[in-house]
């Protein structure tokens, strides 16, 4: 116990001669030629650990150390600036180039000047209502005479263009030192759209936008080999740390959690509604006829106690197969290769008639679901997020899910599915490609369908003694209120059967000179600053759970004892958590990549690549390779 009081004691001197040499440095962050504020932009000093983050008005107030030096300015969507700043400057003012749009690969099949009604008007031939209630989708596109485009430009589109898919701006989680804001109160997130979205943008040969790369889901792509759970608790907890690779003065900090597994035959009935979006803009390959042979592969998983729905939606919304029995495939894959496009897009519509036919079909015990398949672009009746958060919030509470899978491109609504999903307690997949279809409803049957714990919240608390300021990785949409841990009323996100999530903190030692002073708001004066409890301990992870049936939230408890490793001594699995992270805030040229390169990524993610019996770890190398050719990072040798 000596030596960590020795430490602490050491800490202390540091923290004391690093603030007597400290400056204050103020200035603006804003963008080139049009001087608008640039928020979230991270300063600092050029290889230390001092940094600011702008305010809305594009503001900050830097800590920074004596003597000329270095500072670089980094904000997402924009060229990184450096500036040299003598002894004496106090003030400053950034200006930022936005970064390019990038360009889209268009198919040999050139967009037309006809385009579906979801646009503008076209000859498209759009079927009675009384047709879509007697059996059939709604919709023929006239002659042929609406093109299919394979690929977008980064939304917003140039005038001209008919590129509107549309990302919410992510706003990268900063610093926060320990002494100040000890807790991290955050929302699991099973999701993998945002991966398989920017597989597809990679495949095609560009760069995805800033905006559509979620460090989180990136991550939790992937399949993990942790422990299933052994007690009466349907989660296991993990905590391990090792040396950031990206910034190798700080720890990286891994919290795995693992769903318990069920047998297939032992999961309850479903009673499950297909919601079939079928308007014009569904047209392309890679949208209905993609999901039709993706419900299709669902459909042989069905059991006889299981049972199908099929609603459609376009210019309105029809049911075209009544809850049918899993035992009848034949007449489900019939209604859903019948399907066809046609018409504007009324997805409210079609989501309020969907959960009354799952809530007609019910059962005590039965896993009640709604399955939307659709590229979001909602644009008749009821679509905006407000509406159609409300009805869903209301459906939730009665024990019907939603899940969503996302399908095309051009004029994909990522924010508006994430969002769907999250509020009806389902998952969001965008389905790229036919494997991606198989893995949601065949290998991962029960993860997608069958939920074991409900709002999952994770709240962890950092020991001053051993961190001084930390950061998640990730997250950024799933953040909550400290107060919100304990509260049952707050919604948070959901695990299926077997699911595993990660979570990656990176991490300032309290040791670390360098990293003295990261706290981006003022000394309090009244606070009670004190370092005290069980040294030995880096930090406590809480998890609370509700089982699928019951209001009443759940507490495990988990601690991490202090350990130092380097990241190629840490597990198989650490190591691809690691290069996933990496991965993703390199796409998104975060402020906080460090000094890594995608060499170093492709090293790391090689050393941890294992079994992979379904190959998902090598694809990502693959992927790594495209974006490095892309991004012209191939000096690196």
């Amino acid at each position: 116990m000596q030596k960590y009081f020795s430490l602490l004691l050491l800490s202390c001197l540091i923290v004391i001669q690093a603030t007597a040499q400290l400056r204050v440095i103020t200035g603006r962050v804003q963008e080139k030629g049009s001087h608008d504020a640039i928020r979230h932009a991270v300063v600092r000093v050029k290889g230390t650990d001092y940094m600011a983050a702008s305010d809305k008005n594009g503001r900050f107030t830097l800590k920074a150390p004596s003597g000329a030096l270095t500072l670089e300015a980094i904000a997402t969507g924009y060229h990184n600036v450096e500036m040299q700043i003598t002894a004496g400057r106090s003030s400053v003012v950034f200006n930022m180039s936005p970064l390019p749009v990038p360009l889209a690969i268009i198919e040999d099949q050139a967009l037309q000047e006809v385009v579906v009604s979801a646009y503008m008007p076209s000859p498209v031939s759009t079927p009675p209502v009384t047709q879509m209630l007697t059996g059939k989708a709604a919709g023929v596109v006239a002659n042929g005479s609406v093109k299919r485009r394979s690929h977008i430009i980064s939304s917003p589109a140039p005038a001209g263009r008919f590129d509107t898919e549309d990302y919410s701006p992510v706003n990268e989680n900063i610093f926060h030192a320990a002494t100040e804001q000890p807790l991290s109160t955050f929302s699991i997130d099973v999701d993998r759209a945002s991966y398989s979205n920017v597989r597809r943008y990679l495949n095609q040969g560009v760069l995805p936008p800033q905006d559509a790369v979620r460090v989180e889901e990136m991550i939790n792509y992937f399949d993990y080999n942790y422990k299933a759970p052994a007690g009466k608790d349907p989660v296991s907890i993990y905590t391990d740390m090792a040396v950031c690779p990206w910034n190798t003065r700080h720890q990286l900090v891994r919290i795995a959690l693992k769903g318990k597994e069920v047998d297939a035959r032992d999961l309850p009935p479903s009673n499950l509604v297909f919601l079939v979006d079928v308007s014009g803009s569904m047209e392309a390959e890679n949208k209905l006829p993609l999901v039709k042979r993706a419900f299709a592969a669902l459909v042989q998983q069905l059991r006889p106690q299981d049972r199908v729905a099929v609603v459609v939606y376009a210019g309105a919304a029809g049911v075209v197969l009544p809850s049918t029995s899993g035992s009848e495939k034949k007449k489900i894959l019939e209604t859903m290769e019948s399907l066809q496009v046609g018409g504007s897009t009324a997805g409210g519509e079609g989501i309020k008639l969907a959960y009354k036919i799952a809530t007609e079909n019910r059962s005590a015990k039965s896993n009640n679901r709604v399955i939307l398949a659709t590229d979001g672009d909602f644009n008749v009746g009821a679509s905006s997020d407000g509406e159609l958060q409300r009805i869903i919030e209301k459906e939730r509470q009665q024990g019907v899910f939603l899940s969503v899978l996302g399908f095309g491109m051009g004029n994909y609504k990522d924010n508006k599915l994430e969002l769907l999903a999250d509020k009806g307690n389902g998952n969001y997949a965008y389905i790229d490609n036919f494997e991606e279809a198989r893995r949601t409803f065949v290998t991962e049957f029960g993860g997608t369908l069958f939920t074991i714990a409900k709002d999952v919240k994770l709240q962890v608390e950092f020991n001053p003694a051993f961190v001084q300021s930390y950061r998640l990785v990730g997250y950024e949409n799933r953040m909550l209120e400290n107060e919100d841990f304990n509260n049952d009323k707050k919604d948070a996100g959901d695990m299926g059967v077997g699911h595993t999530v990660t979570a990656l903190y990176e991490i300032i030692s309290a040791t670390d000179k360098a990293g003295k002073d990261v706290s981006w708001v003022d000394p309090l004066k009244y606070q009670q600053t004190t370092v005290v409890g069980h040294l030995p301990e880096v930090l406590t992870v809480k998890l609370r759970y509700k089982l699928p049936d019951e209001d009443k939230s759940r507490l495990m408890q988990q601690v991490l004892p202090y350990n130092r490793q380097q990241i190629t001594e840490a597990s198989e699995d650490f190591r691809m958590a690691t290069a996933a992270a990496a991965f993703g805030q390199l796409l998104r040229n975060s402020a906080f990549k460090g000094d890594i390169t995608y060499k170093d990524v492709l090293q790391l993610a090689s050393s941890a690549k294992g079994e992979d019996k379904e190959g998902y770890r090598a694809e990502f190398i693959q992927l790594v390779k495209k974006a490095r050719l892309v991004n012209k990072d191939t000096d690196q040798e």
